[in-house]
């Protein structure tokens, strides 16, 4: 280590995002749909209604939200994300047709970024991976569902049914963008049901390569 760096302070994880991603987000929908799976079966079971508010947590380039007005015509779309430079992509491809605002999925307030107080339906997709305080974070947005809401995650599984080799080096391919799978994250998000008293749903995907979980209001 060079010795002017002994003791810089780590970037914080909004600018590691934007740097992560200043490049990535001009390819990020093109390369991820070969191996974030889920994606479309979390949209496909939100049941959401026209005029219900859907807000993704961590919306990225906001091609969730696209395909949620899709599906579920007269929705009305929200979407923050920590990284500015993500949400350029997310401004470019949702338009009007969405609010964004730039906040930390672990401490956002709904009022005031986006002008809203809960939503019907909450999205957190391949998002806790990457974010470090993620118990927090699946806390919180269970925090801003409105009555009768419902939180939708999906998320990379254990993995536990891949071949040894291929595991160990999507792993660590994973690590390169700084993403690791929350194994965990089926016991953490029962304790944030009964902490809220929502009742959970789970899945597990095909070979563990995909978790799905939602958090319903009884």
């Amino acid at each position: 280590m060079a010795p002017e760096t002994l003791g810089a302070p780590r970037p914080s994880h909004a600018a590691l995002m934007d740097e992560v991603y200043r490049g990535q987000r001009h390819i990020y929908d093109f390369t991820r749909k070969y191996y974030l799976f889920g994606r479309d079966t979390l949209i496909a079971g939100l049941d959401a209604r026209p005029g219900m508010r859907v807000l993704e947590v961590a919306c990225g380039t906001g091609r969730n939200l696209a395909k949620v007005a899709k599906a579920w015509p007269g929705v009305r779309l929200f979407g923050l994300d920590i990284s500015s430079e993500m949400l350029k992509s997310a401004r470019a491809a949702l338009g009007e047709d969405a609010r964004l605002g730039e906040g930390d999925a672990c401490a956002f307030d709904p009022a005031s970024l986006l002008g809203e107080p809960a939503f019907e339906r909450i999205v957190l997709s391949y998002s806790l991976s990457m974010i470090p305080d993620w118990q927090g974070a699946l806390a919180h947005a269970a925090g801003q569902l409105a009555p009768g809401g419902s939180l939708h995650v999906v998320d990379f599984g254990d993995l536990g049914g891949l071949p040894g080799p291929f595991r160990k080096g999507l792993l660590a391919w994973l690590a390169k963008f700084h993403v690791a799978p929350r194994t965990d994250l089926p016991a953490v998000a029962a304790e944030v049901a009964a902490a809220r008293g929502l009742v959970l749903e789970s899945r597990r995907g095909p070979l563990g390569y995909y978790q799905l979980h939602v958090l319903r209001a009884r």
